[in-house]
């Protein structure tokens, strides 16, 4: 089996490039969310770490929100309790899909984890204009969390210098489809001769 990760700048179309490759996908993000709103004990915990701020289930975006505002450690203290949580959940998505070829992993801490060398990584290359326009579609953008959420992520030019290949995104659909068919082949090619040697 093929893990590639797909590792890149936030909104810089990582979600999109994923799902082109046409193989299970897991999206750490939409994990987080659902925690969020399936999780009781993480709910519990949360609430004993961030009383000022955790109080009702499911938990809302806007409490840690003002949790992550008023103050940069409680995104650790966010991060060490929801983080655990998705290890776990990922570990059920790689039994789940263990027969599959090729599976894709969406992680925004990916190269931040002891265990990014597993991986293939592909670096998804965007203009900082077109990210930006493609951030303020989001419904919940706000750009002091999108700062402080950089500042937790390796800079985009070592995340660049430590992948294995790069696929540009002009944010033209059919583009990033073609350039992924490119891709996933190329990748096959490589991982099969690998294999051989």
């Amino acid at each position: 089996m093929i893990k590639i990760g797909i590792i890149g700048d936030i909104g810089s179309g990582k979600t999109f490039v994923s799902k082109q490759f046409g193989y299970p996908v897991f999206n750490a993000d939409k994990e987080v969310s659902k925690i969020y709103k399936k999780n009781k004990k993480c709910f519990i915990q949360l609430k004993k770490k961030l009383p000022n701020y955790i109080n009702s289930f499911p938990i809302k975006k806007k409490e840690l929100t003002n949790a992550i505002f008023a103050s940069k450690k409680n995104l650790k203290k966010i991060e060490n309790i929801v983080h655990p949580k998705v290890r776990k959940n990922m570990k059920k998505f790689i039994d789940k899909n263990k027969e599959s070829k090729i599976l894709i992993f969406d992680i925004p801490l990916l190269l931040e984890s002891k265990k990014y060398k597993e991986y293939v990584l592909v670096f998804v290359q965007a203009n900082k204009k077109d990210i930006y326009k493609n951030l303020k579609k989001r419904i919940n953008f706000n750009n002091k969390i999108f700062k402080n959420l950089k500042k937790s992520q390796l800079p985009v030019e070592i995340k660049k210098k430590k992948s294995n290949y790069i696929i540009k995104n002009n944010f033209n659909r059919f583009s990033v489809k073609k350039s992924v068919k490119v891709l996933k082949k190329k990748i096959l090619k490589n991982e099969r001769s690998n294999t051989r040697h």
